[in-house]
């Protein structure tokens, strides 16, 4: 059993357990993917995969096996990554969800490149399940979401705090600083965040506290458009309070609130618990925890 049945074994499972996906992302003959999986069941004497029919399903033997796989053959990309750019800083890959990368990640990236300009800085901002994938597959080095991560195998670090806020169009009968009751509040249409936000997880966890469920009219990956929604009175949005600033000052928009109802967060560093992080991440990280913004944020919209 070598390194080599690993990543292939890890590319199968990434392909859908299609053997022909597999040994086309691999540069494989389909049979040569089949055969080394042969030699992993035998070599280990299991049944990674359940033969049914002309698919394969994995087995609970093969789940348990991936992680394992996954684990190594990151560890060991990370040391190939390492060793070959030993005399130069390397290239450092950032993940961040939407609230963070649009608004704090381009100021950390900037202070960072002044400090340490021979680094090259590779960005994802995606959703935060998109950004945990990423992390389990070695695709990023850590990142920076407005969630809680329920992952076991990831390490989460709390590093700012955040607030959420309630907003509505005057032109809809709002009041700024308005506290409505929660049988109010139900009844109100909601435009939100979409499932696996970072946004839209901290919402539900908060409705869920004082036992009300919220079903959105508008579901939408964008704040912007969601601002705009709101702006043309369809309903209440519940964003990150930086994010609404600027059209809470320019009146569009009002702040409301819900009995009951904590829309406190944090940010969080998130990364593989296996993850070797060179010094140029470690750096990076501590930027962010001490960062501190020198000018105003953008604002939408």
């Amino acid at each position: 059993m070598t390194l080599r049945h690993m990543k292939i074994f890890c590319a199968l499972c990434d392909a859908g357990c299609n053997t022909t996906k597999a040994a086309g992302h691999l540069n494989m003959t389909q049979p040569a993917v089949s055969l080394a999986t042969k030699e992993l069941e035998q070599y280990y004497g299991i049944v990674l995969f359940d033969r049914i029919g002309r698919r394969l399903q994995i087995t609970s033997a093969g789940e348990n096996f991936l992680q394992y796989a996954r684990r190594i053959t990151a560890q060991f990309d990370d040391m190939e990554r390492e060793m070959r750019n030993w005399d130069s800083a390397g290239i450092l890959r950032v993940g961040a969800s939407l609230t963070i990368g649009s608004q704090f990640l381009p100021h950390y990236v900037k202070a960072f490149s002044h400090r340490q300009p021979g680094t090259q800085i590779q960005v994802i901002v995606s959703s935060s399940d998109t950004l945990e994938q990423a992390l389990m597959s070695n695709q990023l080095d850590f990142a920076l979401i407005e969630g809680i991560s329920h992952n076991p195998a990831m390490h989460m670090e709390e590093y700012m705090e955040d607030r959420l806020s309630i907003i509505a169009s005057p032109q809809s009968g709002f009041r700024q600083d308005q506290v409505l009751p929660l049988d109010q509040f139900c009844r109100q249409p909601f435009l939100l965040r979409e499932p696996g936000s970072g946004t839209r997880e901290v919402f539900d966890r908060a409705a869920e506290a004082v036992d009300i469920y919220i079903r959105p009219i508008w579901e939408s990956s964008s704040n912007t458009a969601l601002i705009h929604a709101v702006v043309n009175g369809l309903g209440l949005a519940v964003l990150p309070q930086r994010m609404v600033q600027g059209a809470l000052e320019r009146g569009l928009v009002v702040s409301i609130g819900a009995e009951g109802i904590d829309l406190r967060r944090s940010f969080y560093i998130i990364h593989h618990k296996d993850k070797y992080l060179t010094p140029t991440v470690r750096a990076f990280l501590d930027l962010c925890r001490t960062y501190r913004m020198e000018e105003p944020l953008p604002q939408a919209p």
